[in-house]
């Protein structure tokens, strides 16, 4: 059975099911395919946790609002209170105050439970955070727990160190979700968001721990690198391992959609050791290597997804990186974005996309000049 690690009186899975990259009934990309395929989602839910899972995420928005329903369904079959659900209150999509009532009461009907073990303000930084404040919004979390809607306050992350010691100050806080992994250790300040939770108190939740897939599919020499440490374990064991290895960790969320990726993390978070100095420093090593290729630090999560012209952004930037990190050759690269059916050269440079991006990606920018100077070249 999966590790757990304590949270208040009980216990957290050590591995969480996410839920935005639930398998689709074909093989269109998510952005434009809300379609879950439930026979095959339900299997990885019922493999989650009949392994000892208990702790599942979804959103308001993911897979274009249909992944509430799914996992509220596919929970059902087993007692309310053998797992914990949580979800998120998307403070960019209320236009006005009273709107935070309607977005909660639709995520109740939507899942078909009538409260939330984890309840998050979702994707703070400081424009959210701000909006949160404004509205109210963490007073409103704070009623909606005492009438027994929730059960634990928290947020999710994507600003500036500045804004997390600003969240982290305003209020109390069950519990905290970042993204973190051995190549946003440094780069996008995971290690001082660790420590910063860590010194105040609080759990930690991780999101992005193999960064999108990245991790799992790195360059030859990396792989080889890792391969020749533990021949037995796979890529993504190590992105799993690196994380794993902070104990202020309850839990790490994993969107897998392949019983193949959750046999893998089953395994790896199961009598789980700790990582040993060689360890962490072979995750360095490995960060370093990947800067050196310029990538494009997308995950894939989508929520530039509402392009007004429908760019299929992450598409064409997971394009890119295939061809900086040798997994395409130039040719192959173009050959594959020529594919992609709405491209670059449809961007109206609104800005929409950047507002949304976790990764605070300059969008608009690679868009406009970065992308077609590559596919030019």
């Amino acid at each position: 059975m999966i590790d757990r690690r304590k949270f208040k009186d009980t216990e957290v899975s050590l591995l969480g099911l996410g839920t935005m990259r639930l398998p689709c009934k074909t093989a269109i990309k998510r952005e434009s395919n809300p379609l879950i395929d439930y026979d095959k989602s339900q299997e990885l839910v019922d493999m989650a946790y009949e392994n000892g899972v208990n702790y599942f995420d979804t959103a308001y928005m993911y897979h274009v609002g249909k992944s509430e329903k799914f996992i509220g369904t596919a929970l059902k079959k087993y007692p309310r209170e053998s797992y914990f659900l949580a979800d998120k209150l998307p403070i960019w999509m209320c236009a006005k105050k009273s709107d935070m009532e309607k977005v909660f009461n639709n995520q109740l009907k939507r899942t078909g439970h009538n409260y939330f073990d984890f309840y998050l303000l979702h994707s703070l930084d400081k424009g959210n955070f701000e909006k949160c404040e404004k509205f109210g919004a963490y007073d409103f979390v704070v009623e909606k727990k005492k009438q027994g809607f929730v059960k634990n306050i928290g947020f999710s992350f994507h600003g500036t160190v500045d804004d997390l010691r600003k969240i982290v100050a305003a209020h109390h806080w069950d519990f905290a979700q970042i993204q973190m992994n051995y190549l946003d250790w440094k780069n996008q300040n995971a290690e001082e968001q660790y420590k910063i939770l860590t010194d105040a108190g609080i759990p930690v939740i991780v999101m992005e721990p193999v960064r999108g897939g990245k991790l799992a599919d790195v360059s030859d020499d990396i792989a080889d690198m890792f391969k020749k440490a533990k021949p037995d374990k796979s890529i993504a064991s190590w992105a799993m391992g690196f994380v794993a290895s902070h104990s202020n960790v309850i839990t790490i969320l994993s969107g897998m959609n392949s019983k193949e990726q959750m046999r893998d993390n089953l395994d790896t978070l199961t009598d789980f050791k700790p990582f040993d100095e060689s360890e962490y420093q072979l995750c360095a090593n490995a960060a370093a290597m990947i800067n050196k290729n310029d990538v494009i630090p997308c995950t894939g999560c989508d929520y530039c997804s509402d392009c007004p012209k429908g760019v299929k952004i992450s598409s064409i930037f997971a394009v890119y990186n295939k061809e900086r990190t040798g997994e395409f050759t130039k040719e192959d690269a173009v050959k594959a974005y020529e594919k992609i059916d709405v491209r670059a050269d449809s961007c109206i440079n609104c800005g929409k996309c950047k507002s949304h991006c976790p990764q605070q990606i300059n969008i608009p920018g690679w868009m406009n000049d970065g992308i077609p100077k590559f596919f030019m070249k």
